[in-house]
């Protein structure tokens, strides 16, 4: 669906975006994260022919942003962080205008409009005018707009950006339903729910790709390994010896050791083996009794602070 080849973007002698390549594949939701500053929203200008890039390539859809730019327009559906809209016309005409502008036919645009209302959950508003609706409600006219001509790819910059928590849950699930069926990059400062909306992660800092991943890659690869939590009945000397002893295990820590209960003990391993099978095996052959077994892995706020702060540092 997208295709970025050695994208740099220079305003003067500040480099905004400095050779980036990635692709985002059709169906795909893309987080596209990076501190403030990093390049993600003249990133996005230029896949939308806001702005040219300075030097590289852009193709959507097969379409190339610079020479044919009227056509990748047709397939994106654009939200940014500060939405498009004319507070004093009510939604109605608003969405009628903006369909207008799109091209779609007069005779097309009542069905396009009662459709689009409610993907997004205007019905009950339609006859208001824009001014008088909360943030929340603006945010879905902004995305309203973004989706009325059916786009194959949506770009959202922020679009929970300030949002209540209620309206922030809406919203987030709003952009699950669009995502099952359209190719959706989604720029955003709230980590959880990029995590949890998200297939694939790329985080771009100081306008250079530092990670490109599933949350889960991206912990692994910058943790470096494994890391399990076991609840395991038994002497904590001896069952820690033979957890050290085992071939994967790199590192172990004891938490918590109540009086009669089970200890719990964090593992960290080596990524290429299966620490859960192991720590089960080792239980079972000296006679400990497992609680407890589970996964840790390091948040995707961890992995976004280590990778972007690891960048500035190596500077």
């Amino acid at each position: 669906m997208i295709e970025v080849k050695g994208v740099t973007k220079r305003f003067g002698p500040k480099v905004a975006v400095d050779n980036l390549s990635f692709e985002v594949k059709n169906g795909e939701v893309l987080g596209f994260l990076g501190p403030n500053g990093a390049g993600k929203t003249t990133m996005m200008r230029i896949i939308t022919c806001y702005m040219p890039a300075t030097e590289g390539s852009v193709t959507v859809a097969g379409h190339d942003t610079l020479t044919e730019s009227f056509e990748v327009r047709r397939h994106i559906g654009y939200l940014p962080e500060s939405a498009p809209l004319y507070l004093d016309m009510d939604i109605t005409d608003y969405l009628s205008f903006v369909a207008q502008v799109r091209g779609i036919a007069p005779s097309e645009r009542h069905e396009k409009i009662r459709r689009i209302a409610e993907i997004c959950g205007l019905q009950n508003v339609m006859g208001q005018d824009i001014g008088t609706l909360s943030k929340g409600f603006k945010q879905r006219v902004g995305l309203a707009q973004a989706l009325i001509h059916d786009p194959d790819l949506l770009i959202l910059d922020e679009p929970t950006t300030g949002l209540d928590p209620a309206q922030i849950i809406e919203m987030r699930e709003l952009i699950k339903r669009i995502g099952r069926e359209k190719t959706v990059i989604l720029c955003s400062h709230i980590l959880p729910e990029v995590s949890a909306t998200c297939d694939r992660i790329l985080i771009i800092n100081e306008g250079k790709k530092v990670a490109s991943g599933t949350p889960d890659e991206l912990a692994t690869a910058t943790e470096g390994s494994v890391t399990i939590q076991a609840k395991i009945y038994g002497p904590e000397a001896q069952v820690r010896e033979k957890i050290e002893g085992m071939e994967h295990v790199i590192g172990c820590r004891v938490v918590e050791s109540p009086p009669g209960g089970p200890v719990t003990f964090v593992l960290k391993a080596k990524p290429n083996g299966d620490l859960g099978r192991e720590v089960f095996k080792m239980v079972v052959e000296n006679g400990f009794s497992l609680s407890e077994l589970k996964a840790e892995r390091i948040s995707l706020e961890d992995v976004f602070l280590q990778l972007t702060t690891k960048e500035r540092s190596a500077e």
